[in-house]
């Protein structure tokens, strides 16, 4: 905590590189991410210095940590644009909205497939609105439907903040969940840090779905419960 009250939050870590790289020996992967094995790290700087690269140490908590043959300017230089592709993206956010079906019984694997798209829509910096619709009768059970709010609610409370609370208009109620931006960043580097374990460990890592994937994969669920409405 600061002198002002505010939590300055974890110091930052710096990306160690070549000779700054103290522990030896080190897990290495090749340019392609091929398994070197465990090497001395004199070794590997000289192995990426025959490459006319640099060694990087990627995951520095694992022992031994897990080191990579990279053009270490080239890294850089893409995760700057990268960031800038981010920051620029973060000023048209937009604010994405997710139906927990057509009525309050919706399965509980329904509300875990919601609650992992909206986990995607946040870590990309979007806010998100749950609407949970009340079919017939069901609105004198409206504690149902809250109920199916606060359970995605905590479900993302790792990565978000309430933005509103429950607010109903006509048969239906939503919440607002914002980006938690340093939740977000802890989350961000946790799983960087997962997917270089899976890579040195010489496991497959599944691309993720695109936003506009995303988005279309939700038009068509909605449109499909449209569709469902029309027949009852």
């Amino acid at each position: 905590m600061s002198r002002f009250g505010r939590d300055s939050g974890p110091p930052v870590q710096r990306t160690r590189v070549n000779f700054l790289i103290r522990i030896t020996p080190v897990r290495l992967l090749g340019p392609e991410n091929e398994q070197l094995g465990v090497v001395e790290t004199a070794d590997a700087i000289r192995m990426a210095q025959d490459k006319g690269m640099d060694l990087v140490e990627i995951v520095p908590d694992q022992r031994p940590p897990v080191c990579k043959i990279m053009d270490y300017g080239k890294y850089k230089y893409e995760l700057s644009q990268k960031a800038r592709k981010q920051r620029a993206s973060s000023k048209a956010t937009e604010m994405k909205e997710l139906r927990l079906g057509r009525s309050v019984k919706i399965d509980t694997h329904d509300i875990k497939v919601r609650v992992d798209q909206a986990r995607r829509f946040m870590m990309a910096g979007h806010k998100v609105m749950f609407t949970q619709r009340f079919k017939g009768r069901e609105i004198a059970h409206k504690d149902l439907g809250l109920q199916n709010l606060a359970d995605v609610r905590d479900a993302l409370a790792d990565i978000s903040k309430v933005e509103q609370t429950p607010r109903w208009m006509g048969k239906q109620a939503s919440i607002i969940l914002a980006p938690d931006k340093p939740k977000i960043e802890a989350a961000k580097r946790k799983l960087e840090k997962e997917k270089a374990e899976k890579l040195a460990r010489g496991e497959k890592v599944e691309a993720e779905k695109s936003i506009e994937e995303l988005e279309k994969e939700i038009e068509a669920e909605n449109e499909q419960d449209v569709g469902d409405d029309g027949e009852d």
